[in-house]
């Protein structure tokens, strides 16, 4: 059996789109600027939470929630510019996704944090290719508390 060569350079077509449309990552969007980098003092290193501050502005950045919850631990890592602190804004947002639907409230403790950003850590480290929203997930299942019943 011959292959023919519009039949090859078809395949081939084919095999590079692929690789492009698995390299470009999750749902598209535009590539985000780099951000500059801010300096860190001391005086301004703050408890360690999952959960925004109730006194937080509400941040503007360049992804979607579709983007955050269907992407990898890489692709995550890529959309923050490869910086801790932007990538750390994925995971405080995947988490108020996650105790949301699950209905439950993230301690704002310190510990509470230091456990989820562990096994985060852990989990992120051992799979790049996992999707962030289930290792976060899995995080606020396990620091997450039930939400107070709601009165009628």
């Amino acid at each position: 059996m011959t292959t023919s060569k519009p039949t090859l350079i078809r395949l081939s077509s084919f095999a590079l789109a692929s690789s492009l449309l698995l390299l470009a990552g999750c749902s598209p969007a535009p590539t985000p600027a780099p951000a500059p980098p801010t300096p860190k003092t001391e005086s301004s290193a703050s408890p360690v939470s999952i959960t925004p501050g109730a006194n937080e502005a509400p941040e503007k950045h360049p992804w979607t929630t579709d983007q955050i919850l269907t992407c990898t631990v890489s692709q995550c890592w890529q959309l923050a510019n490869k910086t801790e602190d932007t990538f750390f804004d994925i995971v405080q947002d995947l988490a108020a996704i996650s105790a949301k639907n699950r209905d439950l409230t993230l301690p704002d403790s310190e510990d509470a944090g230091r456990q989820a950003g562990e096994i985060i850590k852990q989990k992120t480290k051992a799979d790049h290719e996992q999707l962030l929203f289930a290792v976060v997930d899995d995080a606020v299942r396990k620091v997450g508390k039930p939400a107070p019943a709601k009165q009628p």
